[in-house]
């Protein structure tokens, strides 16, 4: 029938509508999800910007622990669960940090509606799949977790640094919560990172080719 062929049109390849799988053309919608919804930005940030960042900072923390302070996590493992660390965000959007961290009760029930929407992505994938998708998107082992979260708050700073750089003084604040909330972690990887590496993320451009060159 004239919808069949409608239907094989959009899932490409002849695959029926009914049979198709959506986990990953939701994935690709992450882009449309800004974050700092409650702050004005000069360079918008969303998730998707956000969720890379955060694979390449834990994944950087993860290396990190393992070749200079001995420990034996998996960087690359590490990395894929901060890939998908805000994919629930699909279903519920990014909730601003005061909402999110008004009391415990939205806290608890927040954290009960991401485990859903996770589930619900899971669900989107083949039979046979599903099993690896959930291990990152439902991650029990609190040495990639800790990782991770850690990795997100850096995200966040980078974010408070590059606006105050742009003269938007509406991250200062953020600036140094997010700062106080790194030193909080104790984690040596972490402090590593922000003595070895932080200090040329405010340099131009210029700055950063001349002390490549020096």
């Amino acid at each position: 029938s004239g919808m069949e062929f409608i239907c094989c049109i959009i899932c490409g390849g002849g695959i029926p509508l009914a049979q198709a799988y959506n986990f990953f053309a939701l994935i690709a919608r992450m882009k449309y999800i800004d974050r700092w919804a409650l702050m004005r930005n000069t360079e918008p940030e969303n998730i998707q910007e956000h969720s890379h960042q955060v694979a390449v900072l834990a994944h950087a923390l993860a290396v990190i622990r393992r070749d200079k302070f001995g420990g034996t996590v998996d960087p690359g493992r590490v990395a894929a669960v901060a890939l998908y660390h805000d994919a629930p965000e699909i279903f519920t959007g990014d909730l601003p940090t005061p909402v999110k961290y008004a009391n415990p009760a939205i806290q608890t029930a927040y954290k009960a509606v991401e485990a859903d929407a996770a589930q619900r992505l899971v669900a989107m994938l083949p039979q046979e799949m599903r099993p690896a998708f959930a291990t990152l998107l439902e991650e029990s082992d609190p040495e990639v977790l800790v990782l991770v979260k850690a990795a997100d708050k850096l995200s966040a700073h980078l974010k408070c640094l590059e606006e105050l750089k742009a003269g938007n003084r509406e991250f200062q604040s953020a600036a140094q919560q997010t700062r106080a909330a790194l030193d909080a972690f104790h984690l040596p990887e972490l402090d590593y990172f922000l003595a070895e590496f932080l200090p040329a993320f405010p340099l131009t451009l210029d700055e950063l080719q001349a002390d490549a060159q020096a």
